[in-house]
């Protein structure tokens, strides 16, 4: 048994924070979409996508578009809530859940491929970022899409400088390509590719690891 820690991230989504985070600018979001459809090319074949954490529905709208069978999870009940009046506006019928990527309830490899978008740089610790690497690589069949910050960009050099200098320290934690493999490699999944929009510019990528045959 491990004691899970309530770090911000995972108790921050509230109604109000949700709804202020289901409004993102045009741009951005269209960008971010465009980096889902480039890593979505990279994994044919697959049917059963489990898009988590699902939040506003941003993500679930898109896939759900493209004919996936789709199923969206998510820790906040207000995010839940936003991603079911969205799918139910568009007419699209999703299995929504509340699950806790620490503590999935589904079976193993039961889904094709999982997209985890936004999420692991919210996680503080190394023991978190493991277990939840280990349900996610446990409830894939073959793919998971993960995507994470890099401490390598100018965004992220920005923010350690800004703490350096007295300012608050980001509460979004950045992880070397090395250290989100080597938690994948011990589950028995490989690296196909890493995706970004700018790799020395924008901190999000997204890598797509692969179970090894």
């Amino acid at each position: 048994m491990h004691m899970q820690i309530a770090y911000r991230g995972k108790t921050k989504y509230d109604e109000a924070t949700a709804r202020a985070y289901q409004e993102r600018p045009r741009r951005q979001h269209a960008a971010e979409m465009a980096l889902i459809d480039r890593v979505l090319q990279a994994m044919p074949a697959c049917r059963t996508i489990l898009d988590l954490p699902c939040g506003a529905g941003r993500a679930s709208l898109h896939l759900a578009r493209r004919g996936y069978a789709l199923t969206c999870a998510d820790n906040s009940a207000a995010m839940l809530q936003l991603t079911r009046h969205l799918l139910a506006h568009e007419g699209l019928d999703c299995a929504v859940d509340q699950q806790d990527v620490e503590a999935l309830s589904y079976n193993d490899r039961h889904f094709d491929a999982i997209l985890c978008f936004r999420l692991f740089h919210h996680f503080p610790t190394p023991e978190i970022r493991q277990r939840a690497v280990a349900e996610l690589t446990r409830v894939a069949r073959r793919y998971v899409a993960v995507s994470y910050f890099s401490p390598w960009s100018a965004t992220s050099l920005k923010r350690r400088l800004r703490a350096a200098l007295g300012g608050r320290p980001s509460q979004k934690f950045a992880t070397p390509r090395s250290e989100v493999c080597a938690y994948f490699t011990a589950q028995g999944f490989r690296l196909v590719g890493d995706f970004a929009r700018n790799r020395l510019l924008h901190t999000l990528h997204v890598a797509l690891f692969e179970r090894a045959r």
